[in-house]
């Protein structure tokens, strides 16, 4: 999640475990865990619009 909010993404609201970012007209529901599965991460990546170059960087 820190890696969206340094691309720009806001914290729109939260509903118990999943967080919602929004940027613009994109919005990406992130879940609030300690591990999060690659495909899972892949899946929010991809729904952000962000390269994964541009993701790791972020990071």
């Amino acid at each position: 999640m820190a890696a969206l909010l340094r691309l720009g993404f806001v914290k729109a609201r939260q509903t118990g475990s999943h967080i919602r970012l929004s940027k613009g007209r994109c919005s990406v529901t992130v879940p609030n865990h300690s591990s999060v599965a690659p495909g899972t991460l892949q899946s929010v990546i991809k729904q952000a619009g962000v390269g994964l170059k541009e993701f790791l960087d972020a990071l």
